[in-house]
């Protein structure tokens, strides 16, 4: 009875230990969320200017950009795919992975090859288990993604759709939609299509521009501008998902450290109590023997 009792306090000081972790880290995922979320915020306007500059472009000029024509009978597409470097998130990975893993088998129905370009530890760990090859990889910044990585990457793919390695790049990432809900997404950023993804108001009209020089010469600096903050955004709508998604899990991990606790105590309590009633009664069936024997 008393090695029970030793075991039910040992569980109980893991799960106290636990539960100190993962208190630790839902408050630190809830204090880094917030700047997460101002850096979204501050993003959209930019990102909302430049799909309208370029939406504007390419409505209202009747030009066959290499970024804005639809290659006839593609073959391959590049695929963009954004997780966490860390876990501990639920099933903010797992999520994004299955949907670009339904976006590979739709690109493969289509009869196209896919060149990935990961971000993030938890899909370059994904790929080397089942052998899989990529392109190139990025890690180590999903917390806070700086600007020269949604640059380099935006290079990078731009570079390789230039040079007709792919005739499509899509993006998939999770979107923050509130600290409850995170949602994966997938953009297709080039072939471009027109005014995607970005919240407009609704029934708003496209201002009319002039172009200066050309429209060609504008779409050459426009678009990879824009590339650059859509890329960038998705960034920031990951991390912030990630630290949500994190906050989340941590605090059900919490509870459910609180819900072992008093269930181990009561269990503690119980054996606590059998080992008393058994003392008690080994006392008084001794004395009743001694009685009986004198």
């Amino acid at each position: 009875m008393g090695a029970q009792l030793r075991v039910f306090r040992q569980k109980i000081r893991s799960a106290t230990t636990t539960k100190k972790i993962t208190r630790a880290m839902e408050l630190i995922s809830a204090s880094r969320i917030q700047k997460a979320q101002g850096r979204v915020a501050a993003s959209t306007p930019y990102a909302r200017a430049i799909t309208r500059a370029v939406s504007a472009v390419a409505t209202y000029s009747n030009v066959d950009h290499p970024l804005t024509t639809q290659k006839e009978n593609g073959t391959r597409a590049l695929m963009i795919v954004v997780t966490s470097d860390r876990g501990l998130a639920g099933a903010f990975n797992s999520q994004l992975l299955k949907r670009s893993e339904e976006l590979a088998e739709l690109l493969e129905d289509q009869g196209k090859s896919i060149d990935y370009y990961l971000v993030g530890r938890k899909a370059v760990g994904y790929f080397q288990f089942r052998g899989r090859p990529w392109v190139k990889e990025w890690i180590g910044n999903t917390d806070q993604p700086p600007f020269e990585m949604a640059q380099e990457i935006s290079q990078v793919v731009i570079d390789a759709f230039l040079a007709e390695e792919v005739d499509e790049i899509h993006i998939v990432y999770n979107r923050f939609v509130s600290l409850l809900t995170q949602t994966p997404e997938v953009v297709r950023l080039l072939p471009l299509e027109i005014v995607e993804g970005v919240e407009e108001p609704e029934a708003e009209l496209l201002p009319l521009y002039d172009f200066e020089p050309d429209p060609e010469t504008v779409l050459d600096r426009l678009l990879p501008t824009y590339i650059e903050s859509r890329i960038f955004n998705a960034l920031l709508q990951s991390a912030a998902a990630k630290h949500a998604a994190t906050q989340k899990a941590m605090k059900s991990a919490t509870d459910n450290a609180d819900k072992l606790i008093r269930e181990y105590t009561r269990l503690a309590n119980n054996a606590r109590q059998a080992e008393i009633t058994q003392q008690i009664s080994e006392i008084v069936g001794g004395a009743d023997a001694l009685k009986t024997a004198d």
